[in-house]
């Protein structure tokens, strides 16, 4: 699908902000009112704009220790891969889940209250995936970059 200008700058305004009126959008742009609900019924029909979300505050609602946690298949066989990724599908404690390359077989975002619900998460829900070789974990000091925004 080709994106032009407006498209582009339509879809930062939306990144920024997607709660404004069709009005306000369209006065930022310059357009009328019609063709800004046309541009984006088109994003969202072709799949550039794929859902509306509210962004929570982590501290806010207690779930403010954030860890990345690099995990290695004990064996790369198709059945281990499809079983660990339907499993994390479950844990609502993961944020994001990332399948890479390197050292470590995943890369998961876990977003917990603290230290000891970490830990908890390990030990009961974690490590209960079975074919884990290993994990390796790493605690977030500061977050330096936050950004829910694709740069187009």
């Amino acid at each position: 699908m080709a994106i032009d200008a407006n498209d582009r700058q339509l879809v930062q305004l939306l990144q920024e902000d997607s709660k404004k009126t069709i009005k306000q959008y369209a006065d930022a742009l310059g357009l009328s009112n019609t063709a800004v609900y046309e541009r984006i019924k088109r994003l969202e029909r072709t799949g550039v704009i794929s859902k509306y979300v509210a962004l929570v505050d982590k501290k806010m609602v207690n779930r403010q220790f954030s860890v990345f946690c690099h995990v290695r298949l004990a064996q790369h066989i198709k059945e281990n891969v499809l079983h660990f990724e339907r499993e994390i599908q479950k844990l609502e404690e993961v944020a994001e889940c990332f399948h890479t390359s390197g050292d470590h077989d995943y890369i998961l975002k876990i977003h917990v209250e603290d230290m000891e619900a970490y830990r908890e998460f390990m030990v009961s829900k974690l490590t209960a995936i079975p074919h884990i070789g290993n994990t390796q974990s790493s605690f977030v000091i500061s977050e330096v970059k936050h950004t829910t925004a694709i740069h187009i």
